[in-house]
């Protein structure tokens, strides 16, 4: 199965690489496709995250994302410091309108199900226990104007019912609202940054979600689809 990833632009507001810094630490095998930069603010090795993407770090990284509509999770475990993000959205079927929610939900949740999955089983796999997780929850915004469904509100249901239905404590959520937002997370203390975005920078994050969004809608509901 070859993963899916729609050509979409980046959106110019995620920070540059700033300096080149020491060696990276190596990524755990499977991350080794995602962007990573040298951040000299916070003198560490970052992790940038696009639509579609997550990533887990044990090296005390940050990892840093730019959110419109989509939500991320930053979930780590507190005993070890070994944590790590997501980026999803959830596709929206238009041509039920507002009621899409309720008759696209197998279709949906697959996105979100696969992106909370994938992010939590790898921190279990590197040792992290279910009861000492700690779960912190950002994104989701009102922006992207002329749609029939609110798509960051959809994206802010799931991610909230999700994290109730497998027996989560959610520690800490900057969710809805109406601007876009930029987010660092330090998996190893735990220390989220959130940054809203003001309308001219977040242009180029509109299109983006947008481009991403028309992407996963064009894949069949029933069809085959590995997102990561």
């Amino acid at each position: 199965m070859h993963p899916y990833k729609p050509n979409c632009a980046p959106a110019s507001t995620a920070a540059e690489p700033k300096g080149s810094g020491p060696p990276p630490p190596l990524p755990l095998a499977h991350f080794a496709h995602i962007g990573r930069y040298w951040d000299r603010d916070h003198e560490q090795f970052g992790a940038r995250l696009l639509p579609g993407e997550y990533y887990v770090t044990t090296a005390g990284e940050l990892i840093s994302t730019v959110l419109g509509s989509c939500v991320s999770a930053c979930i780590r475990d507190r005993r070890l410091g070994i944590g790590g993000m997501n980026h999803f959205m959830l596709p929206v079927d238009a041509s039920q309108g507002a009621s899409a929610w309720g008759a696209a939900v197998s279709a949906a949740t697959r996105y979100g199900n696969v992106a909370m999955e994938r992010l939590i089983n790898d921190i279990l796999k590197l040792g992290g226990r279910r009861e000492s997780l700690e779960v912190k929850l950002v994104g989701g915004g009102t922006v992207l104007p002329g749609m029939v469904t609110d798509v960051g509100a959809r994206n802010v249901s799931f991610v909230r019912q999700y994290v109730h239905d497998e027996g989560f404590q959610i520690a800490v959520e900057d969710l809805g609202d109406i601007y876009p937002r930029k987010v660092m997370y330090f998996p190893q203390s735990g220390k989220l940054r959130v940054k809203a975005l003001t309308s001219v920078r977040s242009n180029a994050l509109i299109d983006q979600e947008r481009c991403y969004l028309n992407s996963i809608e064009r894949e069949p509901a029933g069809g085959e689809i590995e997102l990561f």
